[in-house]
């Protein structure tokens, strides 16, 4: 399916320097921001303070995160769960802290500006609960970059896999810069996020190395970089309808998600287009700079002398 061809090739691969230079700069500023400013963890990895409340209609979370702001809380996530009646308020671990009088602020400052609610329970999360959670975390990262990889390995020639996985992980620490940079709150959701753009990533790579090996196989004549632009603007179109329609759900949830899913709709949002970029204009030169050609996919002709005068081709 396709809105539109380009019958004329664009020359994506004359501007291949300077896309990878700015490519380069953003990539090491982001890796100079996770370093010196660090993630804003929730929660869920640094440790706190669960409560969940019930209310016996459906709860207006505005007016909680409302109710939480006036009383002096601060970094909390209120969400539903469940249903729309049930609220889980998380807050940071802030020295010690008493858990039962915790609650019983909390109930009084929700009694005052939404009241309601009932107490189901107040639980402390411990840092050593947050520490596992983020060594999990970085393991399922690490083994999802590891399947990446393997899957390349196996898929495509080396130079096509070792592009691809630098475009990939280009894509991740960019991301992981813009929530160091601006302090976003890094959760399992933004985690979770992180995960799926490292898959549709490697999906779009996919879909334009596999059309820079079949325009290699069948069309003589071009050099790398027609080649590769070939492929670029062959799948553009497709490009268009797979991005663009999955962009408009994020955006979607980016918009009328709420709290619980900003941070996660936005990192699939900078992911998405960091993808597209990466896919054209990352790895495709960098497949070029490593000396992809023709000749390592059409294998020449065997000559068998002897066979007739001729001789025979097999």
């Amino acid at each position: 399916m396709e809105f539109f061809r380009i019958k004329k090739d664009i020359p994506f691969m004359r501007h291949a320097l300077t896309f990878n230079v700015i490519s380069f700069v953003t990539f090491i500023l982001a890796v100079v921001f996770l370093f010196t400013k660090g993630l804003h963890l929730s929660v869920e990895f640094t440790g706190g303070t669960l409560v969940e409340v019930k209310y016996e209609q459906a709860a207006d979370l505005e007016k909680i995160r409302g109710a939480l702001g006036k009383s002096g809380f601060s970094d909390y996530a209120v969400q539903n769960f469940g249903s729309s009646q049930d609220v889980m308020i998380r807050l940071p671990l802030k020295g010690e802290q008493n858990t039962s009088q915790l609650g019983e602020t909390i109930m009084k400052a929700l009694e005052a500006e939404a009241p309601g609610a009932a107490l189901s329970r107040v639980e402390f999360v411990g840092p050593q609960v947050g520490k596992e959670l983020a060594e999990n975390g970085a393991m399922a990262l690490l083994l999802v970059i590891v399947g990446i990889v393997i899957y390349l390995a196996f898929r495509f020639e080396w130079r096509f896999s070792v592009s691809a996985i630098i475009a990939n992980l280009h894509d991740v620490v960019i991301i992981l810069g813009f929530f160091a940079f601006f302090q976003w709150e890094f959760s399992l959701s933004v985690l979770a996020a992180v995960l799926a753009v490292l898959g549709y990533s490697v999906n779009e790579s996919v879909v334009v190395f596999d059309r820079v090996r079949e325009t290699f196989k069948k069309v003589r004549g071009l050099s790398t970089p027609e080649v590769l632009d070939h492929a670029i603007t062959s799948t553009i179109s497709r490009t268009i309808i797979t991005h663009g329609s999955t962009q408009l759900m994020v955006l979607s949830m980016l918009i009328f998600g709420g709290e619980t899913l900003y941070y996660f709709s936005l990192a699939l949002t900078i992911g998405i287009c960091f993808g597209i970029y990466s896919s054209v204009l990352v790895a495709s030169p960098l497949v070029m700079w490593l000396g992809v050609s023709r000749e390592q996919f059409v294998k020449p002709k065997k000559v068998v002398e002897g066979a007739n005068e001729e001789g025979a081709v097999v």
